[in-house]
């Protein structure tokens, strides 16, 4: 039985079909060990994955710069060598421009299922992946095969040779290179419109380069587990016009968010253990609906606690509900008024920060899918989105205000008199993946020496060291600690509608002596 999810792209004018089967075929013969000539199935669970298909769609958008010339950054996430007369460019270059154009008909994605991934035994070394495709029309047009990686690879340049019977010609070139993370191949159409398996072989072009293609595919070691997912890209007048589904728009904005996020958040690159949100302790979830509570709405929209938007409830089987909201003319104009003033905050931040310049790209496109008119009293999905743009904006003017007020503390550790008072440091946790963001939080932490004159200590720390300095060394010594918190504010979807959770005391705002 097939699926079909369909994303609708509005700035893009694109409509983006995913067809896949409902579960995996499973894997005869699939083993877990990877030497030698052993299957290992891909965990693939990339289709589940909110925004999966919409990101590799915005990357394709972005590959084509202002001036109509491939960027050198596309150029390594799509694995495209820097030869000019490399098909793989022509490739991408095409996709690009068709998607920038807006062309009507969008861009088709048939999603493969058991996908397998195999060592070859034979003198080559080669590494083979082989999937199902299901029964589709689409088969007989001209697809493009993309190979896509959970995250960009990290290993050195490597000039790869992919060869399969349904590739069109039979062998292609690319170039993996630090940041790749798709690989972009055209195909042969099929005479029929039957289920297919495909089967690419991948081989190091130089012997000596064998073992770290390896390394990259398959982590050069037993057991590994392959984050590859190929997907069949049909670009053109491919039958009759796809129709948005219900609340794709709105799936858009919510991609659109989370990129946006990625983008213009501080970021911490040292590898964190991921923390689940659900062993945090909650307030009751408020539901964010048509039913809402004026009163409750009034009270998130103006507040300035950083908020978390997960994913844990969607997938592609499971998308967004179609979230709506029904403010009064009153709050309408506070929240107009309130996302105006946070977005001329964020634009100043990423003027003086060094941040990615897509994010004032982004922020222009997420301000025109949330749109509204400050006086209409109907509900609507543009209010909702408008609510969700003001908690973002709100978060990251939140982590850039902290890093401000962190500056102080980090400039007097780096002093020569290297001062340690009690003071306010800096302690980042990740969160568990289903995020959509931000993926990361500056919870704060308590650090330094409660001698005398206490910072920010209260009477009972004011006797307690006097009673040590007396002479009483037995007794504990006044500690550096936490005495004010920020909330964490959870916004999360389930089957029937979003809402809104509350951690409380998640975020240290300010330090004592206790």
């Amino acid at each position: 039985m097939l699926a079909v999810l369909v994303i609708f792209s509005s700035w893009l004018g694109v409509a983006v079909q995913v067809v896949h089967r409902q579960s995996p075929l499973p894997i005869p013969g699939a083993s877990e060990h990877a030497f030698p000539s052993a299957n290992v199935a891909s965990s693939a669970p990339h289709n589940l994955i909110p925004c999966f298909v919409d990101d590799i769609v915005a990357a394709l958008h972005e590959a084509v710069g202002n001036d109509g010339d491939l960027a050198d950054s596309s150029l390594s996430l799509f694995g495209v060598c820097r030869a000019s007369d490399n098909s793989s460019r022509l490739l991408l270059s095409r996709l690009a421009e068709a998607l920038r154009r807006n062309r009507r008909a969008g861009l088709e994605v048939l999603h493969p299922a058991a996908v397998l991934v195999s060592e070859q035994d034979d003198e080559r070394a080669a590494i083979a992946v082989t999937f199902d495709l299901p029964r589709s029309p689409l088969l007989k047009l001209n697809p493009v095969l993309l190979f896509t990686f959970e995250s960009p690879l990290t290993g050195g340049d490597l000039d790869v040779a992919l060869t399969g019977q349904t590739l069109q010609p039979h062998t292609q070139s690319v170039c993996i290179t630090q940041g790749t993370q798709h690989i972009l191949l055209t195909g042969k159409p099929s005479e029929d419109s039957d289920e297919q398996k495909w089967t690419i072989s991948i081989e190091a072009k130089s012997p000596n380069m064998r073992q770290n293609l390896k390394d990259v595919l398959i982590g050069g070691k037993s057991g590994s587990n392959i984050p590859i997912t190929p997907l069949l890209l049909f670009s053109g007048e491919t039958g009759p016009e796809t129709r948005p589904a219900q609340g794709s728009s709105q799936t858009f904005f919510l991609c659109e968010l989370r990129r946006f996020l990625d983008n213009v958040l501080p970021q911490d690159h040292t590898k964190l253990p991921l923390l689940p949100m659900d062993s945090l302790q909650s307030l009751p979830p408020l539901a964010l609906g048509l039913s809402s509570s004026e009163t409750m709405l009034a009270g998130i929209i103006t507040s300035s606690a950083p908020t978390v938007f997960s994913f844990t409830s969607w997938g592609s089987k499971s998308p967004v509900q179609h979230g709506r909201l029904a403010l009064s003319p009153a709050l309408l104009e506070e929240l107009g008024q309130r996302l105006e003033q946070s977005e001329m905050q964020i634009l100043e931040f990423i003027s003086e920060a060094n941040v990615d310049p897509r994010a004032t790209e982004r922020l222009g496109r997420l301000k025109g899918l949330s749109a509204f008119q400050r006086k209409e009293t109907a509900a609507g999905e543009s209010q909702y989105c408008a609510f969700l743009l003001l908690k973002a904006l709100q978060t990251v003017a939140h982590a850039y205000n902290m890093q401000r007020k962190l500056r102080p503390t980090r400039a007097g550790l780096d002093s020569p008199s290297g001062s340690n008072k009690c003071g306010l440091r800096s302690l980042t946790v990740s969160f568990e993946k289903l995020l959509l963001g931000p993926r990361t939080a500056n919870i704060n932490n308590c650090q330094g020496s409660c001698a005398f004159p206490l910072i920010n200590g209260n009477n009972h720390a004011v006797l307690l060291n006097s009673h040590i300095e007396s002479g009483n060394a037995n007794e504990r010594a006044p500690c550096c600690v936490p005495v004010a918190y920020d909330h964490l504010e959870v916004i999360d979807w389930n089957e029937e509608n979003s809402f809104l959770s509350i951690k409380p005391d998640m975020i240290v705002k300010e330090c004592g002596c206790r």
